[in-house]
């Protein structure tokens, strides 16, 4: 029987059980996949821990690639042995087969392998949204991402530079500097040594950025906020270093006329038509080279407790996978 990791109780990496499960046949909507590499993302650890509340027992994980072994009678968009991605709920990812909704699939291209697919499609559209649809970044524009050596900040990083605009990073210690310098960032701050909002405003001669894109939290939140420009955003899209502590807004956001929102994959890619259209904007940059990824590490399926340990910890530089 395949297997999957289930959680029956929140708590650390330790609640992470590998077991053996029982799939059937997929439902009209629905297709039957064998995961080829999944995805390690920090919301799985929201998940797991209990900061987003889950019904229990449950699986956990968003985002894998595989190949479809079966298809429901509704679908069309799909054939048995296409190789798909995907990245949304329902959770359940960690597993060596599963069934998911047909609508939450993407195909993949030539040319992108199932490894490659597992670690763009929730850190890519992330991305892609950040700097597309939540702040239209455009060339000449100065701009500020913390956890630049993240999968995400390279992504990032790269994706800016390709269209004209400069990046300032945050990393959290001295041995993310150099992967987040070759990866595009201008100026690297190292926030655990560093007044990075005061470095940032000499940097702009004073200025500011005119946005700052936090998936770190409570550590750089506060910060963010006063190295932002007269009318710039915060993007506020994680907590890696724990919630974030209640803002005033007559006291932090009105004296610049600032914009703070906290977006999210699901609000921009709402269909599979989206999903396939802003994957696809992905691919393309991989596949001129616009965009490189480099994989981290790799880690057996029966390993996930390591890995979640290991993602906390803050010890992985770049993204990395599961392997079933």
């Amino acid at each position: 029987m395949p297997k999957s990791i289930i959680i029956k109780k929140h708590g650390g990496p330790e609640v992470l059980e590998l077991q053996e499960v029982k799939v059937g046949s997929p439902g009209p909507d629905e297709i039957k996949i064998t995961n080829h590499a999944i995805g390690l993302n920090y919301i799985d650890t929201y998940h797991r821990s209990g900061l987003y509340p889950l019904n229990l027992p449950v699986g956990i994980g968003l985002e894998a690639s595989g190949k479809i072994d079966e298809v429901g009678s509704n679908v069309k968009e799909f054939n048995k042995g296409d190789n798909i991605a995907y990245a949304s709920v329902p959770l359940g990812a960690y597993s060596e087969q599963r069934i998911i909704p047909a609508n939450i699939a993407i195909k993949l291209p030539e040319g992108i392998s199932f490894e490659l697919a597992a670690t763009l499609m929730t850190k890519g559209l992330t991305t892609n949204y950040l700097l597309t649809k939540t702040y239209n970044l455009r060339a000449g524009e100065t701009v500020l991402f913390h956890a630049a050596a993240g999968g995400v900040g390279q992504i990032f990083a790269q994706w800016a530079n390709s269209i004209g605009a400069k990046v300032i990073g945050t990393v959290g210690s001295d041995e993310k500097i150099k992967v987040a310098k070759e990866n595009g960032y201008e100026h690297i701050i190292n926030y655990t040594k560093d007044d990075f909002c005061k470095e940032v405003m000499k940097i702009t001669d004073n200025i500011g950025v005119a946005a700052v894109f936090d998936g770190v939290g409570k550590k750089t939140f506060r910060g963010s906020i006063g190295c932002l420009k007269t009318r710039g955003m915060l993007i506020s899209f994680g907590n890696a270093s724990g919630p974030l502590d209640p803002i005033s807004v007559p006291k932090d956001i009105q004296p610049k006329g600032l914009f703070l929102t906290r977006p999210s994959v699901g609000q921009y890619f709402r269909n599979r038509k989206e999903l396939q259209a802003g994957a696809d904007q992905i691919f393309e940059k991989v596949k001129f080279g616009k965009i490189k990824i480099r994989i981290s590490k790799k880690y057996n399926l029966a390993d996930a407790k390591n890995a979640h340990a290991d993602l906390e910890a803050r010890k992985l530089i770049g993204p990395a996978i599961l392997v079933p």
